[in-house]
Protein backbone atom coordinates (compact mmCIF):
# COMPACT_ATOMS: atom_id res chain seq x y z
CA UNK A 1 0.00 0.00 0.00
CA UNK A 2 1.37 3.57 -1.03
CA UNK A 3 1.73 6.26 2.14
CA UNK A 4 -0.89 8.94 1.85
CA UNK A 5 -0.61 12.05 2.27
CA UNK A 6 -1.23 15.09 5.12
CA UNK A 7 -1.95 18.57 3.84
CA UNK A 8 -1.47 20.80 6.96
CA UNK A 9 -4.26 23.39 6.50
CA UNK A 10 -4.43 27.00 7.57
CA UNK A 11 -8.36 27.60 8.32
CA UNK A 12 -8.38 31.07 8.83
CA UNK A 13 -9.88 33.62 11.78
CA UNK A 14 -13.07 32.83 11.07
CA UNK A 15 -14.81 33.88 8.50
CA UNK A 16 -15.79 31.63 5.31
CA UNK A 17 -14.88 33.97 2.73
CA UNK A 18 -11.42 33.79 4.31
CA UNK A 19 -10.73 30.61 3.27
CA UNK A 20 -8.96 29.79 0.86
CA UNK A 21 -9.54 28.00 -2.40
CA UNK A 22 -6.63 25.90 -2.10
CA UNK A 23 -7.81 24.99 1.33
CA UNK A 24 -11.48 24.36 0.55
CA UNK A 25 -10.40 22.07 -2.87
CA UNK A 26 -8.76 19.93 -0.38
CA UNK A 27 -11.05 19.86 2.00
CA UNK A 28 -13.76 18.58 -0.75
CA UNK A 29 -11.49 15.76 -1.43
CA UNK A 30 -9.97 14.48 1.97
CA UNK A 31 -10.24 11.02 2.83
CA UNK A 32 -9.96 12.22 6.27
CA UNK A 33 -10.24 15.42 8.41
CA UNK A 34 -8.57 16.64 11.37
CA UNK A 35 -9.69 19.70 12.87
CA UNK A 36 -9.20 22.05 15.39
CA UNK A 37 -11.84 23.96 18.31
CA UNK A 38 -11.45 27.74 16.19
CA UNK A 39 -12.24 26.18 12.86
CA UNK A 40 -15.52 27.71 11.13
CA UNK A 41 -18.56 24.49 11.84
CA UNK A 42 -19.49 24.95 8.12
CA UNK A 43 -15.96 23.57 6.69
CA UNK A 44 -16.23 20.34 8.23
CA UNK A 45 -19.82 20.39 5.51
CA UNK A 46 -17.59 21.05 2.41
CA UNK A 47 -16.03 17.04 3.20
CA UNK A 48 -17.25 14.45 0.75
CA UNK A 49 -20.04 11.95 2.74
CA UNK A 50 -17.48 9.28 3.07
CA UNK A 51 -15.12 11.50 4.50
CA UNK A 52 -14.01 10.44 8.02
CA UNK A 53 -14.32 13.84 10.52
CA UNK A 54 -11.67 13.74 13.65
CA UNK A 55 -12.42 16.36 16.31
CA UNK A 56 -9.17 17.32 18.01
CA UNK A 57 -9.87 20.73 19.77
CA UNK A 58 -8.29 21.89 22.14
CA UNK A 59 -9.93 24.72 24.26
CA UNK A 60 -8.41 27.08 27.20
CA UNK A 61 -7.87 24.51 30.41
CA UNK A 62 -9.39 22.00 28.36
CA UNK A 63 -7.10 19.70 25.87
CA UNK A 64 -9.60 16.92 24.57
CA UNK A 65 -6.31 15.18 22.75
CA UNK A 66 -2.50 15.40 23.52
CA UNK A 67 -0.91 17.42 21.04
CA UNK A 68 1.62 13.95 20.35
CA UNK A 69 -1.53 11.86 20.23
CA UNK A 70 -3.27 14.56 17.32
CA UNK A 71 0.29 13.96 15.28
CA UNK A 72 0.12 10.24 15.57
CA UNK A 73 -3.23 10.31 14.52
CA UNK A 74 -2.13 11.92 11.18
CA UNK A 75 1.06 9.55 10.56
CA UNK A 76 -1.41 6.42 10.95
CA UNK A 77 -4.14 7.63 8.88
CA UNK A 78 -1.33 8.45 6.38
CA UNK A 79 0.43 5.47 6.20
CA UNK A 80 -2.90 3.58 5.82
CA UNK A 81 -2.75 5.73 2.14
CA UNK A 82 -5.08 8.19 3.37
CA UNK A 83 -5.51 11.92 1.78
CA UNK A 84 -5.40 13.49 5.35
CA UNK A 85 -6.43 17.02 5.80
CA UNK A 86 -5.33 18.86 9.12
CA UNK A 87 -7.25 21.89 9.12
CA UNK A 88 -5.95 24.43 12.07
CA UNK A 89 -7.77 28.06 12.62
CA UNK A 90 -5.61 31.06 11.64
CA UNK A 91 -2.41 29.88 9.94
CA UNK A 92 -0.73 26.56 11.07
CA UNK A 93 2.99 28.24 11.35
CA UNK A 94 1.61 30.81 13.50
CA UNK A 95 1.15 29.77 17.06
CA UNK A 96 -0.57 26.97 15.69
CA UNK A 97 1.89 24.46 16.23
CA UNK A 98 1.75 23.21 12.93
CA UNK A 99 5.87 23.39 12.76
CA UNK A 100 5.81 20.14 15.43
CA UNK A 101 3.27 18.39 13.09
CA UNK A 102 5.28 18.97 10.19
CA UNK A 103 8.45 17.79 11.74
CA UNK A 104 6.89 14.42 12.95
CA UNK A 105 5.59 14.13 9.61
CA UNK A 106 8.97 14.64 7.92
CA UNK A 107 10.83 12.17 10.58
CA UNK A 108 8.36 9.19 9.71
CA UNK A 109 8.56 9.72 6.01
CA UNK A 110 5.05 11.57 5.12
CA UNK A 111 4.97 13.07 2.46
CA UNK A 112 2.99 16.60 3.44
CA UNK A 113 1.43 20.28 2.13
CA UNK A 114 1.67 23.57 4.11
CA UNK A 115 -1.64 25.51 3.21
CA UNK A 116 -1.16 29.25 4.67
CA UNK A 117 -4.13 30.54 6.16
CA UNK A 118 -5.07 33.95 7.17
CA UNK A 119 -4.07 34.18 10.85
CA UNK A 120 -6.27 35.75 13.49
CA UNK A 121 -4.41 38.99 14.34
CA UNK A 122 -4.66 39.90 10.37
CA UNK A 123 -8.21 39.64 10.47
CA UNK A 124 -8.59 41.62 14.22
CA UNK A 125 -6.97 44.37 12.79
CA UNK A 126 -8.60 44.46 9.56
CA UNK A 127 -12.38 43.87 10.89
CA UNK A 128 -11.60 46.31 13.87
CA UNK A 129 -9.96 49.24 12.46
CA UNK A 130 -6.65 48.73 13.58
CA UNK A 131 -4.45 49.05 10.65
CA UNK A 132 -1.30 46.55 11.78
CA UNK A 133 1.53 48.83 10.47
CA UNK A 134 1.29 53.24 9.59
CA UNK A 135 3.52 55.14 8.27
CA UNK A 136 6.15 57.37 10.69
CA UNK A 137 4.39 55.66 13.85
CA UNK A 138 4.69 51.79 13.53
CA UNK A 139 6.83 50.84 11.64
CA UNK A 140 7.18 47.00 12.88
CA UNK A 141 4.55 44.69 13.66
CA UNK A 142 5.75 41.52 16.90
CA UNK A 143 3.25 38.52 16.91
CA UNK A 144 3.45 37.44 20.26
CA UNK A 145 2.12 34.70 22.28
CA UNK A 146 0.35 35.39 25.75
CA UNK A 147 0.22 31.79 27.04
CA UNK A 148 3.05 30.84 28.66
CA UNK A 149 4.14 27.86 30.35
CA UNK A 150 5.84 29.06 34.13
CA UNK A 151 7.36 25.90 34.18
CA UNK A 152 9.50 26.58 31.26
CA UNK A 153 11.58 30.00 31.84
CA UNK A 154 13.31 29.41 28.88
CA UNK A 155 10.31 30.25 26.33
CA UNK A 156 9.01 32.95 28.58
CA UNK A 157 8.56 36.13 26.75
CA UNK A 158 10.44 39.10 27.90
CA UNK A 159 7.57 41.10 27.93
CA UNK A 160 9.83 44.69 29.71
CA UNK A 161 11.67 44.05 26.23
CA UNK A 162 9.14 44.83 24.05
CA UNK A 163 8.03 47.64 26.33
CA UNK A 164 10.99 49.54 24.93
CA UNK A 165 10.44 49.13 21.63
CA UNK A 166 9.64 52.11 19.53
CA UNK A 167 7.37 52.71 16.64
CA UNK A 168 5.81 48.87 16.60
CA UNK A 169 2.86 46.65 17.01
CA UNK A 170 2.42 44.39 19.74
CA UNK A 171 -0.29 41.79 18.50
CA UNK A 172 -0.63 39.51 21.33
CA UNK A 173 -2.28 35.73 20.83
CA UNK A 174 -3.52 33.88 23.81
CA UNK A 175 -2.84 36.53 26.15
CA UNK A 176 -5.92 37.21 27.85
CA UNK A 177 -5.60 35.19 30.80
CA UNK A 178 -2.21 37.37 31.90
CA UNK A 179 -3.51 40.55 30.29
CA UNK A 180 -3.17 42.82 33.60
CA UNK A 181 0.22 41.32 33.75
CA UNK A 182 1.70 41.50 30.20
CA UNK A 183 0.17 45.52 30.41
CA UNK A 184 1.96 45.89 33.32
CA UNK A 185 5.24 44.26 32.73
CA UNK A 186 5.12 46.28 29.05
CA UNK A 187 4.49 49.77 30.96
CA UNK A 188 7.63 48.74 33.45
CA UNK A 189 9.62 48.10 30.99
CA UNK A 190 9.17 51.41 29.24
CA UNK A 191 5.47 51.83 27.30
CA UNK A 192 4.19 54.99 28.16
CA UNK A 193 0.83 54.50 29.87
CA UNK A 194 -0.81 56.53 27.90
CA UNK A 195 -0.24 54.17 24.63
CA UNK A 196 -3.70 52.52 22.78
CA UNK A 197 -4.36 48.92 23.17
CA UNK A 198 -7.27 47.04 22.34
CA UNK A 199 -8.76 43.68 22.72
CA UNK A 200 -11.16 42.14 19.46
CA UNK A 201 -12.84 38.88 20.37
CA UNK A 202 -14.13 36.69 17.48
CA UNK A 203 -12.57 38.30 14.76
CA UNK A 204 -14.29 38.47 11.70
CA UNK A 205 -17.77 36.77 13.02
CA UNK A 206 -20.73 37.89 13.68
CA UNK A 207 -19.98 37.58 17.29
CA UNK A 208 -17.29 40.18 17.31
CA UNK A 209 -16.52 42.50 20.13
CA UNK A 210 -14.09 44.83 20.49
CA UNK A 211 -12.74 46.63 23.54
CA UNK A 212 -10.08 50.08 23.04
CA UNK A 213 -8.53 51.85 26.07
CA UNK A 214 -4.70 52.31 26.71
CA UNK A 215 -1.92 50.14 28.01
CA UNK A 216 -3.03 51.69 31.84
CA UNK A 217 -6.72 50.89 31.43
CA UNK A 218 -7.43 48.11 29.26
CA UNK A 219 -7.31 45.07 31.80
CA UNK A 220 -10.38 46.99 33.49
CA UNK A 221 -11.84 47.48 30.58
CA UNK A 222 -12.15 43.71 29.21
CA UNK A 223 -12.80 42.79 32.99
CA UNK A 224 -16.18 45.42 33.27
CA UNK A 225 -16.93 44.32 29.46
CA UNK A 226 -16.82 40.29 30.37
CA UNK A 227 -14.36 39.97 26.78
CA UNK A 228 -12.23 36.70 26.64
CA UNK A 229 -10.84 34.13 24.80
CA UNK A 230 -10.79 33.63 21.97
CA UNK A 231 -8.93 37.61 21.47
CA UNK A 232 -6.39 39.16 20.50
CA UNK A 233 -4.72 42.16 22.23
CA UNK A 234 -3.26 45.16 20.09
CA UNK A 235 -1.16 47.25 21.95
CA UNK A 236 0.51 50.32 20.08
CA UNK A 237 -0.69 53.81 18.24
CA UNK A 238 -2.51 52.16 15.47
CA UNK A 239 -5.28 51.56 17.86
CA UNK A 240 -5.76 55.21 18.30
CA UNK A 241 -9.20 56.42 16.22
CA UNK A 242 -9.79 53.00 15.39
CA UNK A 243 -13.27 53.74 15.43
CA UNK A 244 -13.35 56.18 12.32
CA UNK A 245 -12.41 53.13 10.27
CA UNK A 246 -14.37 50.46 11.93
CA UNK A 247 -16.49 49.36 8.79
CA UNK A 248 -17.19 45.56 10.26
CA UNK A 249 -18.92 46.45 13.66
CA UNK A 250 -20.55 49.51 11.68
CA UNK A 251 -22.71 46.95 9.38
CA UNK A 252 -26.12 47.14 10.00
CA UNK A 253 -26.80 43.83 11.24
CA UNK A 254 -23.41 43.37 13.37
CA UNK A 255 -23.77 42.27 16.72
CA UNK A 256 -27.44 40.43 16.07
CA UNK A 257 -28.12 37.20 16.52
CA UNK A 258 -30.51 35.62 13.52
CA UNK A 259 -31.46 32.41 13.80
CA UNK A 260 -32.24 30.68 10.65
CA UNK A 261 -34.69 27.53 9.45
CA UNK A 262 -34.25 25.96 6.15
CA UNK A 263 -32.82 22.99 5.18
CA UNK A 264 -28.83 22.89 5.66
CA UNK A 265 -28.37 22.22 2.07
CA UNK A 266 -30.51 26.03 1.43
CA UNK A 267 -28.86 27.61 4.20
CA UNK A 268 -25.90 28.40 2.29
CA UNK A 269 -27.55 31.47 0.05
CA UNK A 270 -29.01 33.39 3.32
CA UNK A 271 -26.27 32.90 5.93
CA UNK A 272 -23.98 34.08 3.48
CA UNK A 273 -26.31 37.67 2.87
CA UNK A 274 -26.67 38.00 6.45
CA UNK A 275 -22.75 37.24 7.45
CA UNK A 276 -21.95 40.01 4.57
CA UNK A 277 -23.86 42.26 6.86
CA UNK A 278 -22.69 41.47 10.05
CA UNK A 279 -25.08 38.67 11.73
CA UNK A 280 -24.35 36.04 13.70
CA UNK A 281 -25.79 33.13 12.44
CA UNK A 282 -27.63 30.16 14.02
CA UNK A 283 -28.38 27.46 11.92
CA UNK A 284 -31.72 25.57 13.03
CA UNK A 285 -32.46 23.13 9.62
CA UNK A 286 -36.24 22.35 11.03
CA UNK A 287 -36.27 20.32 8.04
CA UNK A 288 -34.90 17.87 5.78
CA UNK A 289 -35.66 17.65 2.33
CA UNK A 290 -34.23 13.95 0.56
CA UNK A 291 -34.79 12.17 -2.77
CA UNK A 292 -37.96 10.38 -2.96
CA UNK A 293 -38.53 9.66 -6.60
CA UNK A 294 -41.70 7.75 -8.12
CA UNK A 295 -40.64 5.90 -10.13
CA UNK A 296 -42.93 4.38 -12.42
CA UNK A 297 -44.16 8.10 -13.04
CA UNK A 298 -40.03 9.35 -13.87
CA UNK A 299 -39.68 6.01 -16.07
CA UNK A 300 -43.07 7.01 -18.20
CA UNK A 301 -42.51 10.56 -17.89
CA UNK A 302 -38.87 10.46 -19.24
CA UNK A 303 -39.68 7.81 -21.97
CA UNK A 304 -42.60 10.77 -23.54
CA UNK A 305 -40.14 13.43 -22.85
CA UNK A 306 -40.24 14.72 -26.87
CA UNK A 307 -44.01 15.26 -26.14
CA UNK A 308 -44.12 17.49 -23.69
CA UNK A 309 -44.10 21.56 -23.60
CA UNK A 310 -43.69 22.77 -20.48
CA UNK A 311 -42.22 21.19 -17.38
CA UNK A 312 -42.27 23.62 -13.98
CA UNK A 313 -40.22 23.80 -11.27
CA UNK A 314 -40.86 25.15 -7.73
CA UNK A 315 -37.80 24.70 -6.04
CA UNK A 316 -34.25 24.76 -6.45
CA UNK A 317 -34.13 20.93 -5.05
CA UNK A 318 -36.74 19.68 -7.97
CA UNK A 319 -34.44 21.10 -10.59
CA UNK A 320 -31.54 19.18 -8.96
CA UNK A 321 -32.99 15.93 -8.62
CA UNK A 322 -34.33 15.85 -11.69
CA UNK A 323 -31.36 16.29 -13.82
CA UNK A 324 -29.50 13.79 -11.93
CA UNK A 325 -31.94 11.62 -13.03
CA UNK A 326 -32.60 12.80 -16.70
CA UNK A 327 -28.80 12.45 -16.80
CA UNK A 328 -28.51 8.73 -15.92
CA UNK A 329 -30.86 7.74 -18.96
CA UNK A 330 -29.64 10.91 -21.60
CA UNK A 331 -26.33 11.68 -21.87
CA UNK A 332 -26.97 14.71 -24.16
CA UNK A 333 -29.02 17.50 -22.80
CA UNK A 334 -30.55 17.96 -25.97
CA UNK A 335 -32.57 15.11 -25.46
CA UNK A 336 -35.14 17.93 -23.73
CA UNK A 337 -36.09 18.49 -26.98
CA UNK A 338 -37.98 21.52 -27.30
CA UNK A 339 -39.25 21.24 -23.22
CA UNK A 340 -39.77 24.85 -22.21
CA UNK A 341 -38.90 25.66 -18.68
CA UNK A 342 -40.95 27.57 -16.09
CA UNK A 343 -39.41 28.14 -12.69
CA UNK A 344 -40.59 30.28 -9.43
CA UNK A 345 -37.77 32.44 -7.90
CA UNK A 346 -33.96 33.06 -8.71
CA UNK A 347 -32.52 30.12 -6.48
CA UNK A 348 -34.36 27.92 -8.82
CA UNK A 349 -33.54 29.82 -11.94
CA UNK A 350 -29.93 29.63 -11.23
CA UNK A 351 -30.17 25.93 -10.75
CA UNK A 352 -31.52 25.41 -14.23
CA UNK A 353 -29.26 28.34 -15.81
CA UNK A 354 -26.48 25.94 -14.78
CA UNK A 355 -27.40 23.43 -17.64
CA UNK A 356 -27.18 26.31 -19.98
CA UNK A 357 -30.91 26.10 -20.01
CA UNK A 358 -33.14 29.45 -20.42
CA UNK A 359 -35.99 30.16 -18.08
CA UNK A 360 -38.89 31.50 -20.39
CA UNK A 361 -41.56 31.82 -17.64
CA UNK A 362 -40.41 32.96 -13.65
CA UNK A 363 -42.88 35.64 -12.26
CA UNK A 364 -42.28 38.76 -10.00
CA UNK A 365 -43.22 37.28 -6.86
CA UNK A 366 -42.18 33.82 -5.92
CA UNK A 367 -45.30 31.52 -5.33
CA UNK A 368 -47.12 29.07 -6.80
CA UNK A 369 -49.98 31.22 -7.85
CA UNK A 370 -48.06 33.37 -9.51
CA UNK A 371 -46.15 30.88 -11.41
CA UNK A 372 -49.46 29.52 -12.56
CA UNK A 373 -50.60 33.17 -13.79
CA UNK A 374 -47.97 33.47 -15.45
CA UNK A 375 -47.70 30.44 -17.29
CA UNK A 376 -51.85 31.28 -18.57
CA UNK A 377 -50.57 34.49 -19.18
CA UNK A 378 -48.46 33.06 -21.93
CA UNK A 379 -51.30 31.52 -23.97
CA UNK A 380 -49.85 28.36 -24.85
CA UNK A 381 -51.73 25.80 -22.11
CA UNK A 382 -54.80 25.17 -23.88
CA UNK A 383 -54.16 21.37 -24.54
CA UNK A 384 -50.28 21.69 -23.75
CA UNK A 385 -48.50 18.36 -21.80
CA UNK A 386 -46.87 20.18 -18.63
CA UNK A 387 -44.47 18.25 -16.36
CA UNK A 388 -44.96 19.83 -12.52
CA UNK A 389 -41.82 18.06 -10.44
CA UNK A 390 -43.10 18.31 -6.57
CA UNK A 391 -42.34 17.11 -3.14
CA UNK A 392 -44.90 15.47 -0.91
CA UNK A 393 -45.84 19.27 0.76
CA UNK A 394 -46.43 20.58 -2.75
CA UNK A 395 -49.32 22.71 -2.76
CA UNK A 396 -52.40 21.86 -5.71
CA UNK A 397 -53.13 25.13 -5.85
CA UNK A 398 -50.72 25.60 -9.08
CA UNK A 399 -51.67 22.66 -10.57
CA UNK A 400 -55.57 23.63 -10.56
CA UNK A 401 -55.00 26.47 -12.18
CA UNK A 402 -53.02 24.89 -14.98
CA UNK A 403 -55.78 22.45 -15.22
CA UNK A 404 -58.53 24.82 -15.12
CA UNK A 405 -56.23 26.55 -18.17
CA UNK A 406 -56.95 23.04 -19.93
CA UNK A 407 -53.05 22.23 -19.48
CA UNK A 408 -52.70 18.18 -19.18
CA UNK A 409 -50.49 18.46 -16.29
CA UNK A 410 -48.51 15.32 -15.00
CA UNK A 411 -47.12 15.81 -11.64
CA UNK A 412 -43.78 13.99 -11.11
CA UNK A 413 -42.53 13.91 -7.16
CA UNK A 414 -38.72 13.45 -6.88
CA UNK A 415 -38.25 14.44 -3.32
CA UNK A 416 -39.86 14.23 0.02
CA UNK A 417 -40.16 17.28 3.35
CA UNK A 418 -39.31 15.71 6.61
CA UNK A 419 -38.91 16.98 10.48
CA UNK A 420 -35.49 16.79 12.17
CA UNK A 421 -35.06 16.43 15.54
CA UNK A 422 -32.86 19.54 16.89
CA UNK A 423 -32.99 17.92 20.88
CA UNK A 424 -29.56 17.04 20.90
CA UNK A 425 -28.20 19.79 18.35
CA UNK A 426 -25.11 21.79 19.74
CA UNK A 427 -26.76 24.98 17.92
CA UNK A 428 -30.04 24.26 19.23
CA UNK A 429 -28.27 23.97 23.09
CA UNK A 430 -26.88 27.41 22.18
CA UNK A 431 -29.88 28.96 20.97
CA UNK A 432 -32.21 27.81 23.76
CA UNK A 433 -29.58 29.28 26.75
CA UNK A 434 -29.23 32.72 24.78
CA UNK A 435 -32.23 33.20 22.60
CA UNK A 436 -31.99 35.58 19.27
CA UNK A 437 -33.02 38.64 18.01
CA UNK A 438 -34.82 36.87 15.02
CA UNK A 439 -35.68 33.73 13.31
CA UNK A 440 -36.45 33.58 9.82
CA UNK A 441 -38.84 31.13 8.63
CA UNK A 442 -38.79 30.70 4.56
CA UNK A 443 -41.36 27.42 4.59
CA UNK A 444 -44.73 26.65 5.83
CA UNK A 445 -42.71 23.08 6.29
CA UNK A 446 -39.81 24.85 8.73
CA UNK A 447 -42.98 26.49 10.31
CA UNK A 448 -44.82 23.12 11.35
CA UNK A 449 -41.32 21.48 12.59
CA UNK A 450 -40.81 24.68 14.84
CA UNK A 451 -44.19 24.00 16.09
CA UNK A 452 -43.94 20.85 17.18
CA UNK A 453 -40.50 20.79 18.63
CA UNK A 454 -41.93 23.52 20.97
CA UNK A 455 -40.93 21.84 23.75
CA UNK A 456 -37.58 21.26 22.65
CA UNK A 457 -36.66 24.61 21.66
CA UNK A 458 -38.00 26.48 24.71
CA UNK A 459 -36.05 29.25 26.00
CA UNK A 460 -34.13 29.98 28.40
CA UNK A 461 -35.51 32.12 31.75
CA UNK A 462 -32.66 34.92 30.59
CA UNK A 463 -32.36 34.12 26.81
CA UNK A 464 -33.60 36.93 23.77
CA UNK A 465 -37.03 36.39 22.52
CA UNK A 466 -36.62 36.70 19.01
CA UNK A 467 -38.77 38.53 16.55
CA UNK A 468 -40.19 36.07 14.09
CA UNK A 469 -39.91 36.47 10.06
CA UNK A 470 -41.85 35.14 7.13
CA UNK A 471 -40.33 35.25 3.73
CA UNK A 472 -44.07 35.42 1.81
CA UNK A 473 -48.02 35.24 2.75
CA UNK A 474 -48.25 31.11 2.55
CA UNK A 475 -45.84 31.05 5.38
CA UNK A 476 -47.30 33.92 7.47
CA UNK A 477 -50.55 32.02 7.01
CA UNK A 478 -49.49 28.89 8.66
CA UNK A 479 -47.38 31.22 11.22
CA UNK A 480 -51.24 32.36 11.91
CA UNK A 481 -52.77 28.67 12.37
CA UNK A 482 -49.92 28.20 14.88
CA UNK A 483 -50.49 31.00 16.94
CA UNK A 484 -46.94 32.20 16.37
CA UNK A 485 -46.68 36.17 16.96
CA UNK A 486 -45.57 37.44 13.16
CA UNK A 487 -43.03 40.83 13.65
CA UNK A 488 -42.93 41.24 9.85
CA UNK A 489 -43.20 39.25 5.90
CA UNK A 490 -40.92 40.33 3.17
CA UNK A 491 -42.67 42.51 0.76
CA UNK A 492 -42.15 39.88 -2.08
CA UNK A 493 -41.06 36.28 -1.18
CA UNK A 494 -37.56 36.64 -1.78
CA UNK A 495 -34.45 36.48 0.31
CA UNK A 496 -32.98 40.10 -0.29
CA UNK A 497 -36.95 41.21 0.90
CA UNK A 498 -36.94 39.30 3.89
CA UNK A 499 -33.35 40.84 4.77
CA UNK A 500 -34.82 44.32 4.25
CA UNK A 501 -37.86 43.71 6.02
CA UNK A 502 -35.39 42.10 9.02
CA UNK A 503 -33.25 45.32 9.21
CA UNK A 504 -36.00 47.73 9.36
CA UNK A 505 -37.64 45.66 12.41
CA UNK A 506 -34.52 45.20 14.38
CA UNK A 507 -33.73 49.19 14.26
CA UNK A 508 -37.41 49.55 15.16
CA UNK A 509 -36.75 47.57 18.13
CA UNK A 510 -33.63 48.85 19.62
Amino acid sequence: MSTGIVYLVGAGPGDLGLVTFRAKELISAADVLVYDYLVHPELVKWCRPECEIVYVGKQSGFHSIPQEEIETILVKHAKAGKKVVRLKGGDPYVFGRGGEEARTLAKDGIPFEVVPGVTAALAAGAYAGIPLTYRNTSTSLVFLTGHEDPTKRQTQVDWRSYGALKHATLAIYMGMGNLKFILSELVAGGLDPKTPAAVVQWASLGRQRSVAGTAATLAGLVEKSGLAAPAIIFVGEVVRGHEAIDWFEHLPLFGRRVAITRTRDQNGELREKLETLGAEVLELPLIRIGKYVEKDALVEILAELGGYDWIVFTSANGVRYFFEDFLKGFPDIRALGLLRFACVGKATAREIEKHHIKVECMPDTATGDSLADALIATGSLDSAKVIVVTGNLTRDTLVKKLEAARAIVDRLQLYKTEKTDLTADPIADDFREKGADAILFASSSAVQSFTDQAKSLKLAKDARRPLAGSIGPQTTETMKKVGMDIAFEAKTPSLDSLIEALIKNLKASR
